[in-house]
C-alpha cells in the first residue's frame, strides 16, 4: 500500500532526504507529494478545503491509502481523513497543524491574519514591515507571496479539532518535546480527539524530528506499518 508524505510549509525538499532514503531501505513503497504554493511552483490562494481537493486528486488512483503529514501537511491529512475515513488506512502525524494556539500564540496568529488582508495599508515603510515580522517571529510570513500570505491566514482560521472524532483508521502521532511551533499541547488534542491514536514524543526534538533524528522517525513509521 503506497504511503503518500506531505511536507510543511517549506519551499524546498532537501532536508527531507535522509528519512526517504531511510524509509526507501526498510521497504517502504512512498510517493512525496509537491504541496501548491510551496513546492510544485505554484502561486496559489487556497483554502483547506482546496488543498483536500487537490489530495483528492492525487491519490484518485488507490482505494486505500497511507497518509504522512508534517505540520501544515498534517493538517492537510487530518482534513482529508476526517472527510474520507475509508480511505485512509493508516494515518501518521508529525508535529501537526490544525489546532488552533492558545495565549500569546493565538495573537500572534491573529497578527498574520491582520497582515495578510490589510496589512499594506500600514506596513509601506520597510522599516515597519521588518519590525512587525520581527515581533512575530516568522520568516516564513515574510518570505512568502501575497498569495501564500492569504493562504496561511485562510488555514489558521480552521480548528479541525471537531473533526477529530471522525478519523476511525490506526494513527501514530509523532512529535517534538520542544516544538515552538505546533506545542506539544496540539499534539495531546490530536491524540485525545483521536480513539486508539498511539502518541511518541521525542524529548530533545523541536518542531522537524524528521530533519533532526531521522533514525528514529524512520524507525516509528517501519514499526507502525510493519502489519501492514
Amino acid at each position: 500500500m503506497k504511503t503518500f508524505i506531505l511536507h510543511g510549509w517549506t519551499y524546498q525538499t532537501d532536508t527531507w532526504r535522509p528519512l526517504l532514503a531511510l524509509l526507501s531501505s526498510r521497504g517502504i513503497d512512498y510517493e512525496f507529494l509537491l504541496m501548491p504554493g510551496l513546492t510544485d511552483g505554484t502561486n496559489p490562494s487556497w483554502t483547506l478545503d482546496e488543498y483536500v481537493k487537490w489530495l483528492e486528486e492525487k491519490t484518485a488512483a488507490h482505494d486505500k491509502v497511507i497518509l504522512y503529514g508534517h505540520s501544515h501537511g498534517g493538517r492537510v491529512s487530518l482534513a482529508f481523513t476526517a472527510k474520507h475515513p475509508e480511505k485512509v488506512a493508516h494515518l501518521i502525524l508529525e508535529d501537526s497543524a490544525g489546532i488552533p494556539a492558545r495565549g500569546l500564540r493565538r495573537l500572534k496568529k491573529n497578527i498574520f491574519k491582520v497582515l495578510a488582508y490589510v496589512g499594506h495599508f500600514f506596513t509601506r515603510s520597510e522599516a515597519l514591515r521588518t519590525l512587525l515580522y520581527k515581533i512575530i517571529r516568522e520568516n516564513d510570513y515574510r518570505s512568502a507571496t501575497p498569495e501564500m500570505r492569504k493562504t496561511m491566514a485562510n488555514l489558521l482560521s480552521v480548528d479541525l479539532t471537531s473533526v477529530l472524532p471522525n478519523i476511525q483508521c490506526p494513527a501514530l502521532i509523532i512529535w517534538g518535546a520542544q516544538d515552538k511551533t505546533t506545542p506539544l499541547s496540539a499534539g495531546k488534542v490530536i491524540h485525545a480527539g483521536i480513539r486508539g491514536s498511539k502518541m511518541v514524543v521525542i524529548p530533545d526534538a523541536r518542531h522537524s524530528p524528521h530533519i533532526t533524528h531521522p533514525e528514529r522517525v524512520a524507525e516509528l513509521i517501519a514499526e507502525e506499518l510493519k502489519a501492514l
